[in-house]
Parts: C-alpha cells; structure tokens; sequence
C-alpha cells in the first residue's frame, strides 16, 4: 500500500428533526450573530425549509436569506450573493438545498474574507486566502454529498462549468435531517439516488488518489443506496429509507472527495450545461455507456462491486462485472426516468460539440480508469442517443 492523505469535514450530524432545532445547534457551536442563508425559491415556496430559518430567528440571529440560487449556479448569481452577504455583514453561512445552493455557499463563506478573485481560484488548490466564517451545509436531496466535499461547480459563461477544489471549501459542519427528504418528487429522488452511486463507483475506481478509507467508504455508501433506492422511490415516507439514502450519499461524498470522480461526470458536464438537463440525470444517461466502455481496465473493481449490492452473486470476475453494470442500468427503467438522450432534447447533430466539451473536462478526465479520447466519448454519446 502507498502512502496517501485523507480529508473531510470535522463535524457531522445525522437526526431527524435536526433542522428544526438548526438556532440551538448554531448557538451551542459557533459565535456569531448574522447569518446568511443559501437556497433556492423552489425551497422557499414549498415551505421545507421554513423550520430552519424559524429556528435561527427564534435562537437571536439576524437572518438574511438568499433564494436566487439556479440549477448549475451561474457565476453572476454567485457574485450578486457575495455582495448580499456583505452587506448583511454575514459571519456565518449556511447552504441549505441540493447541490448547487450547498456549491454556492461554499463559494459565497470563502469569498467574505478573500484577497483573491473569484476567477483566480478555479482549478484545484489554487485558493490561498483562508475563510474565516462558520460554513453549514444542509443537503435537501440523498445525492451530491457536497455537504462533505471541498469542490465547488459554478456555471460560467453561457453553457461551460468550472470546479474549484480547496480545502477551505469543507463545512466546519454537515447537519443531515432525513425529513427535509420527505416528498421529493420521485424523478428527483431517482436522479440524485444515482448520482450518488456513480460518485461511489467512480470513487472505487479512481485513477488517482484512491485509498483504503475511500474504498471502504465507496463500498459502504453503495451498499445503502442501492439497498434503498428503489423503496424511497415507492414509498415516499419511508424515513428509515430516507435516513439510509441521506448516509449513504454522504459516505459517498467523503470517498470522492478523496478519490476523484471521473468519466461519467466528465461527459454529464456538458449535457447539464449546455441543455440544462439536471445533473444527476445527466450522469444516468451516460453511466451505463462509460461503465461498458471502463470495463477492460476496471472489471475487477466492478467484480468487487457486484457482490456488495448482491451478496448471494456468484460468477468469474468478468461476468460478475457484466452483473454490476446490468444492475446499474436497470435502476433508471425501475425508477421510470429517461433513459436515453433524445428523451431530454439531445439529437445526433448535438453530438461532436458534446463530444468536445466532455474532452475539456481534464480535471475529471484525467482519473478515469481507462484514457478517454474524442472518439470514445462521442461513441459513448452515440450509444446513450
């Protein structure tokens, strides 16, 4: 075993009802009076969230809420919520949503205090500024696992997404309530249920930066998605479920924090950003094409994986790898969301910018088991159509 290094977040909470009580748990934790909350309107509206910010107020804090936040946040709306901040005179975010509210908040807690530009720290481990204020992350969906992760995506330009990777980026706390779960749309639930398991197998077979403690993490985290996915699907209220999920996705976060993702993500990347399709079913479309494609140089690592989601299957490596991919596939047909690109607008003559896009994706690329080339991925593309 060669040496290596192992990051996450220093605290985190998994309870029902932890949101509700969200004022307390920043009392007892942190010193600070302004509090500057990242979310979306969509989450504003439903009233999911309502308990928290009540908590808050409830406990003394002055509450500033920002609900601006987009599918794939935009660099301007970043921007416009750094100046918000500041003029609240925030000292202490909290991210509270799926992925994109939790990406932007860590953007928005560095960015108070930096020296730097917001377009100087894109890349990995170009932040040199610390942050200075509290960060909270509150995940709303059992997906992204951003709560627990030191990368940021951000939308710039018109359709290209760039990532900024830094420690300063990990929460000073993850707080997991399964009940801010409850009543996900099932395409929602679905989509970001197999984001979660493609963090954890892409983790698993990571090119660099794989580990013993992010294996054991991956295999952990897939166990509980795959275990519970299908009956969060069918039985929205199943908070045990729902609790399994939430852990699982998280356990997967940790293992890609340290593990990179790779290829699917690198080919999801331009389908969300340039058709705005969600990203957790930009990743199901190409999954099963990038796992067929990985598996001359992964089938091992697949095999492995087989028998955590199966522990009664039986086979060489090679056919228990065919097994794991199959099982992968089948979960968009049993959770019913599309399984093809056509389906979300994508046509044959969208293929080669697509193709071009995913190949500038080096950062992802780069960990991917087996070399992607222009060909490979337009042929993964082709075969996702």
């Amino acid at each position: 075993m060669s040496g290596f290094e192992f990051r996450t977040t220093p605290s985190v909470i998994l309870r029902n009802g932890a949101a509700r009580v969200l004022g307390v748990t920043v009392t007892e934790r942190f010193q600070v009076r302004n509090v500057f909350v990242v979310t979306d309107a969509n989450l504003i509206a439903t009233g999911v969230i309502e308990p928290a910010i009540q908590s808050l107020k409830h406990a003394g804090f002055r509450v500033s809420v920002f609900d601006k936040v987009v599918a794939d946040p935009p660099e301007r709306i970043v921007l416009d919520a750094i100046v918000a901040a500041k003029e609240a005179e925030a000292d202490c975010v909290v991210g509270l949503g799926g992925g994109s509210p939790m990406d932007a908040a860590k953007v928005i807690a560095l960015m108070l205090t930096s020296k730097q530009p917001l377009e100087q720290i894109y890349g990995v481990g170009n932040v040199t500024s610390p942050r200075t204020v509290p960060l909270i992350l509150i995940p709303t969906t059992a997906g992204t696992g951003s709560e627990v992760t030191p990368i940021s995506i951000l939308t710039t330009g018109e359709t290209s997404k760039k990532g900024i990777v830094a420690p300063q980026l990990f929460a000073d706390l993850a707080l997991l309530d399964p009940e801010l779960t409850l009543g996900l749309p099932l395409h929602i639930t679905a989509a970001t249920g197999i984001d979660a398991m493609v963090h954890a197998f892409e983790a698993y077979t990571s090119k660099h930066k794989k580990n013993p403690v992010s294996d054991m993490l991956a295999r952990a985290a897939l166990e509980k998605l795959y275990g519970n996915l299908l009956t969060v699907c069918e039985k929205t209220d199943d908070l045990p479920a729902r609790s399994e999920m939430l852990l699982g996705a998280m356990l997967a976060g940790q293992a890609f924090a340290n593990a990179p993702v790779a290829a699917v993500h690198a080919l999801a990347y331009p389908i969300g950003g340039i058709f705005h399709v969600p990203h957790g079913l930009s990743n199901s479309l190409v999954m099963p094409h990038v796992l067929r494609f990985n598996l001359p140089d992964a089938f091992k690592e697949y095999a492995a994986l087989a028998a955590i989601i199966d522990p009664g299957v039986a086979g060489s490596d090679s056919q228990l790898a065919d097994i794991f991919i199959a099982r992968m596939e089948g979960l968009a047909e049993a959770t019913g969301i599309p399984r093809t690109l056509h389906e979300v607008g994508i046509a044959n003559s969208d293929l080669d910018r697509l193709s071009e896009n995913a190949m500038l994706q080096t950062r992802l690329l780069v960990n991917n088991p087996r070399e992607m080339t222009l060909d490979a991925a337009r042929n993964i593309y082709e075969a996702a159509l």
